[in-house]
């Protein structure tokens, strides 16, 4: 490659990066600060009350409850013991202002036989967890029905868009009641469930859910950016989707299933590494072949016609495929025990997600084989400017998880 050349791709490459990545924010998206899920677990109780658990998120519960009620001690309470990170002044905090806070909860997230409430009565004091490194309160709710049913249905609006702290809240419910057990997923536009729903209703919602994921989730997106930028085949971007699909497919079926368990501390980082890897790939290509960076290497050419360097990049994506499923099993948050309708509905969770993956590489793939065929220095510089604001982008999330901020 000429210097001219090589300096021209860098430039339009830097270029297109450094007006590209203030639009897509210095902090990626995650389960705390721009979305948030509640988990509900519901299953019968004592002498005919329903019991349900729900966990959410401690700082959001905090302000969320503290503005309803109008109870400022509690957000003043609440908020430095969270900034403190102590566990036992944030259980405090709660048990303080638990009126304030059952309040809230209740009338976001009910429960409801025939038409007719059922009424909500704490049982013992919040406690405190931990989901994906964000504190989470966990309170424990028995519900008192006005005749026994084998139908209930539940309904969650926690943590609302309309009060502007985050967006689009999801609550995953799994149940074992009535003489049926499952799982359901419910936001703003589906915001109730009947334990006797259809199990084409609760894979429905599931199946959206997993797309939804996908399309808010843009680390994902990138890294799938970078690999077709990084592909000079239909065939390697197939080979290298179905790898990637391979991989967070168990991996995510086994963390959502409670049978690994990897911090996301660990986790999140590593994600945000293999965005930049595969990015910073193509553009490894590009400085050491040039204009032939597209171009297959005669030697080493094996099965499905890849050559060596295919082989390799397919090993990474695999490698990084493994920890993406941990990161998709961490939004879901289901970590019950094993059971064939959980099994199901988390498959069509990961079909959800597969689905937008395949429309973004059919959207966008051959129209980048195309400008490659026609104008081949174009699609060189498009393919490197897409490389290089993506693994820009890649590292500073990794220095931002790293460092916590």
């Amino acid at each position: 490659m000429s210097g001219r050349i090589r300096r021209t791709v860098i430039v339009a490459a830097v270029g297109f990066a450094a007006a590209v990545v203030p639009f897509l924010g210095a902090k990626p998206a995650s389960a705390h600060g721009f979305s948030s899920t509640v988990y509900a677990k519901i299953a019968a109780g004592d002498e005919g009350h329903i019991r349900t658990e729900v966990e959410l998120e401690y700082d959001l519960l905090v302000v969320s409850a503290a503005d309803a009620g109008d109870d400022d001690p509690l957000f003043q309470a609440g908020t430095a013991a969270f900034e403190a990170g102590d566990t036992a002044a944030q259980a405090a905090a709660l048990k303080g202002h638990a009126s304030a806070v059952l309040g809230y909860v209740s009338d976001r997230f009910s429960v409801s036989s025939r038409g007719a409430a059922c009424r909500p009565t704490q049982v013992g004091d919040a406690t405190i967890g931990e989901r994906e490194g964000v504190p989470y309160a966990d309170l424990l709710l028995d519900w008192t029905c006005p005749e026994p049913v084998d139908e209930h249905v539940v309904r969650s609006g926690l943590f609302p868009d309309g009060e502007g702290y985050v967006k689009g809240t999801k609550t995953i419910v799994t149940y074992e009641i009535d003489g049926r057990s499952g799982s359901a997923a419910l936001d703003a536009a589906n915001s109730s469930f009947s334990t006797a729903q259809a199990w084409y209703q609760r894979f429905g919602e599931f199946f959206l859910l997993g797309a939804e994921h996908l399309l808010t989730g843009i680390d994902h997106i990138l890294f799938l950016l970078a690999l077709i930028a990084g592909s000079r085949r239909l065939r390697e971007i197939v080979l290298a989707a179905t790898s990637f699909t391979l991989a967070h497919s168990v991996t995510f079926m086994l963390a959502a299933l409670g049978l690994v368990e990897v911090p996301g501390v660990i986790v999140e980082p590593i994600i945000a590494l293999s965005i930049a890897v595969v990015a910073g790939w193509h553009l490894w290509g590009i400085w050491r072949r040039g204009e032939h960076a597209a171009d297959l290497e005669t030697a080493g050419r094996g099965h499905f016609s890849l050559d060596r360097a295919g082989w390799i990049r397919l090993g990474v994506v695999f490698c990084f495929g493994l920890v993406h499923g941990l990161g998709f099993a961490g939004a879901l948050g289901i970590d019950e025990a094993w059971s064939w309708t959980l099994l199901w509905s988390l498959l069509v969770f990961n079909v959800g997600i597969e689905a937008v993956q395949l429309t973004i590489i059919a959207a966008v793939f051959p129209l980048l084989f195309v400008l490659r065929r026609r104008a081949p220095k174009a699609g060189l510089w498009a393919t490197g400017a897409v490389s290089a604001a993506v693994s820009i982008m890649g590292l500073i999330w990794f220095v931002q998880r790293i460092s916590g901020s």
